[in-house]
């Protein structure tokens, strides 16, 4: 069973450009600068996982030609992860059916007041999603073969997030500022690292690039893709200067996880 992850948004929580159309250090004249923000998609012939719902969702559906989400996980509850839920409705009018969503106690909470027709119905707009309880360890079955994610509890500045680890060969870290010491043998040799990499300045709730250089020495996986990029970071300037094995994300971007 192959596994294809596409990366739906690389892009920080206002985007490249800005909504002022500001690019920073990214050339505008490459496509591969323009970021959504942050969200990807594993799928097999059979099931679609999201994960999170960025404010963007809609566009990157499209643009990605994704016709179908079963299920949908979140990392946290900032808003450019989760505003994007309305567009889970159409997969409710299409296929009658609720959608399974997991999410931790403060992201659960979050969604049902703030999107509680979501959750609860309202007068014409039935409820389209089932919240469910973030689990440790998580098992989907695609209808051939069972696909395990496993939920590790990372720091994001003040708050804890999700991230992901599938079949213990790929791991999702979007939002991250510090994985534990003692998860970090969870994240060793894998095939696929998607890690938060926001700029090249410290930051209090997400990693830069040295952070990130420092811990993929540590960990040492196959190849390290860098999301969650703000306008200081140019595609083709991080493609130029980084480690082979180390590359900048792009809105599209797809591999298998075998």
């Amino acid at each position: 069973m192959s596994i294809k992850f596409t990366i739906l948004g690389c892009g920080s929580s206002v985007g490249v450009p800005r909504a002022d159309g500001f690019w920073g250090n990214c050339n505008p004249k490459d496509s591969k600068n323009y970021r959504t923000r942050c969200s990807a998609i594993l799928r097999t012939k059979n099931l679609s996982i999201l994960i999170d719902t960025s404010p963007d969702l809609r566009n990157q559906l499209i643009n990605n030609k994704i016709i179908n989400i079963d299920k949908v996980l979140y990392t946290h509850m900032h808003a450019d992860q989760t505003h994007g839920i309305n567009d889970l409705r159409v997969f409710y009018l299409k296929n009658k059916k609720k959608i399974d969503v997991y999410a931790d106690k403060l992201t659960s909470n979050y969604l049902k007041n703030n999107f509680s027709y979501c959750f609860y119905g309202f007068k014409d707009y039935p409820k389209i999603l089932k919240l469910n309880k973030l689990k440790k360890d998580m098992f989907f079955y695609d209808g051939v073969k069972k696909i395990h994610i496993k939920t590790v509890i990372v720091k994001h500045g003040f708050i804890n997030c999700m991230s992901f680890i599938i079949n213990k060969k790929c791991a999702y870290a979007s939002d991250v500022s510090k994985i534990h010491q003692k998860d970090l043998y969870l994240f060793k040799k894998l095939n696929f690292f998607v890690v938060d990499c926001l700029r090249f300045q410290k930051h209090s709730s997400h990693f830069n690039l040295d952070e990130v250089l420092k811990l993929v020495n540590i960990i040492k996986p196959k190849k390290t893709i860098l999301t969650n990029l703000n306008t200081e970071l140019d595609y083709n300037y991080l493609l130029n200067n980084l480690p082979r094995s180390v590359l900048p994300a792009y809105d599209g971007l797809s591999f298998n996880i075998k």
